[in-house]
């Protein structure tokens, strides 16, 4: 498979026991390692991601490869043409394939009026954390402790008309 196949699709309400279902599926692993009962998105109930659908400044989309549905991401709008992912996440037989990398070069060129995109992470996951930050990502300086094997950090990525700000942060 390609990552040049892939692709978003807008979802509907309609399809939020899709989404549900991936996403407990791709954040399995990290409910049982972590055991983040309060927090993972894999305990999390169908009607939340139907109440997240339901909100007027939440996008979700299907990430596609080859016409087969292998993640999802959720954009949500803030003030001041800043955007949230929340959450992106890629099925596990598809994840180490560069898909999540090209799904963050599709939004940013669809999300165009974007000045700041903000996301978060867990520490321990060196592998999301080094993607983030290859992307451009930097670490906000906030970090929420979850429990004694997971901490939460928050990243942020300011676009090409207020990049220089980092300069006096």
């Amino acid at each position: 498979m390609d990552v040049s196949d892939v692709s978003l699709t807008r979802a509907s309400i309609h399809e939020a026991s899709i989404i549900h279902e991936m996403q407990v599926k791709a954040f399995l692993p990290l409910l049982q390692k972590y055991q983040d009962y309060d927090t993972s998105p894999a305990n999390e109930p169908v009607e939340r991601i139907v109440s997240r659908l339901n909100q007027p400044i939440t996008d979700y989309y299907f990430i596609m490869m080859s016409s087969i549905s292998v993640g999802a991401v959720r954009i949500v709008r803030l003030q001041n043409n800043a955007f949230r992912v929340s959450p992106i996440f890629i099925l596990p037989e598809y994840q180490g394939l560069g898909i999540a990398q090209k799904v963050f070069e599709l939004l940013e060129r669809q999300y165009e009026a974007a000045r700041r995109w903000e996301l978060d992470t867990i520490l321990q996951e060196r592998g999301n954390c080094y993607l983030y930050e290859k992307l451009g990502y930097r670490r906000t300086g906030k970090s929420e402790v979850i429990n004694d094997k997971m901490t939460i950090v928050f990243y942020e990525k300011p676009m090409s008309d207020c990049a220089e700000q980092w300069d006096i942060l």
